[in-house]
């Protein structure tokens, strides 16, 4: 099974105040510390990672140097890549926040686990908004700040424990946006709260996977993808291109939009109609150059390929141009639930390719709803 890649993240000053009635930690952790008070966030996070103890060795850990990740790590056993180096003896800034998360990003991470407050939510936010990537990367926060309103956290950190173990497992866990709210602590510290919308990032979401329209026959299959018809028709952006993938669910999507269809071959769209059909691997380099376009794809089923077998038309040079975050996939949730906690598989002759395309993607599998599986 392929490797989880997991950022560990820690605000060791997160939560600070609390205990000595400063109601939060921003901009006040030196008084915090010389009151008396004593760090909790790297506890949280322990607190976290301690339920995915069975799974360490499908996990990649991937953390900055000493009480940002490393020592905790450490700790629990576990050898980690260390992508951020801090100052000996340095008490970490909001500056160190953003400096070890873009580093985790920048590794490739297919979940960045954070402990913090909605300080550190938010300074993850701007960085994921900043580079594009708020409705993409997917984030988990580990409850350890004085307050937390936004809904990014798991509601302690056993919870967000349970949905990374989850993750490790290869089980399928939804995904879903999820708000980024800050209080003024100047004004809190002054008995008001002040609430504010900061953004959104992307989050796993445990549920059962109770599909309430599977229910056997063909006619059911129906319903189940006129939803992902609905929703991947709502996503559609006027100034983008889509290569149609092969298969028939991308076929149900073209027939939806009442276009023409080649159901063994790719073709072209736009919002108005089709630009070209049953292209090969040449004519689709020379189409992908003059518009922003993204890739719609669907997996073989039982097998799981997504790309190598039954649309070679996708050549690794299409693939590198366009890149995963312009890759959409949809499925039924049946067709995932076959493939038993197999992941996904890349085949597309390139082998540098396939590492670099592997990771954790999210399927469209119905209106509004979608899950997070992986790519080998």
């Amino acid at each position: 099974m392929t490797p989880f890649r997991l950022g560990v993240l820690v605000n060791p000053l997160a939560g600070l105040g609390g205990s000595v009635a400063l109601k939060g930690s921003d901009d006040v952790a030196e008084q915090a510390l010389a009151l008396g008070a004593e760090p909790k966030a790297q506890q949280r996070m322990l607190q976290a990672l301690s339920l995915c103890r069975p799974h360490f060795n499908n996990i990649e850990f991937k953390t900055a140097s000493g009480s940002m990740g490393a020592d905790l790590l450490e700790q629990l056993g576990v050898t980690a890549q260390v992508l951020h180096q801090l100052e000996p003896e340095a008490v970490t800034t909001a500056d160190d926040t953003t400096a070890a998360a873009a580093a985790l990003l920048d590794s490739g991470v297919d979940l960045l686990l954070f402990a913090g407050g909605d300080g550190t939510a938010r300074d993850i936010c701007s960085l994921l908004e900043a580079r594009g990537r708020s409705d993409r990367q997917v984030v988990l926060g580990v409850p350890a700040g004085v307050k937390i309103h936004s809904g990014v956290y798991g509601i302690t950190p056993k919870a967000s424990g349970e949905v990374v173990a989850l993750m490790a497992q290869g089980e399928l866990v939804s995904s879903m946006m999820a708000e980024v709210r800050d209080i003024d602590e100047v004004a809190f510290r002054q008995g008001q709260v002040r609430a504010k919308h900061y953004g959104e990032m992307r989050i796993p979401e445990a549920l059962k996977f109770v599909q309430a329209v599977k229910m056997g026959g063909q006619e059911i299959k129906e319903l189940v993808l006129d939803d992902i018809c609905a929703e991947f028709i709502e996503r559609m952006d006027s100034d983008c291109q889509y290569i149609m993938g092969s298969g028939s669910t991308v076929a149900a999507v073209m027939a939806e939009l009442g276009f023409d269809n080649t159901l063994l071959g790719v073709d072209l769209i736009d919002c108005d109609g089709v630009i070209a059909s049953d292209l090969t691997a040449s004519q689709l380099l020379e189409q992908i150059d003059h518009r922003p376009t993204k890739l719609v794809v669907t997996l073989i089923g039982g097998q799981g390929h997504l790309f190598g077998r039954g649309n070679q038309q996708l050549s690794p040079q299409l693939l590198r141009h366009l890149g995963a975050d312009n890759i959409i996939i949809l499925a039924t949730k049946s067709k995932l639930e076959a493939l038993e906690g197999r992941p996904m598989i890349s085949d597309t002759g390139d082998p540098e390719l396939d590492v670099a395309l592997a990771g954790w993607y999210p399927i469209i599998t119905g209106y509004h709803d979608e899950v997070l599986y992986p790519l080998q």
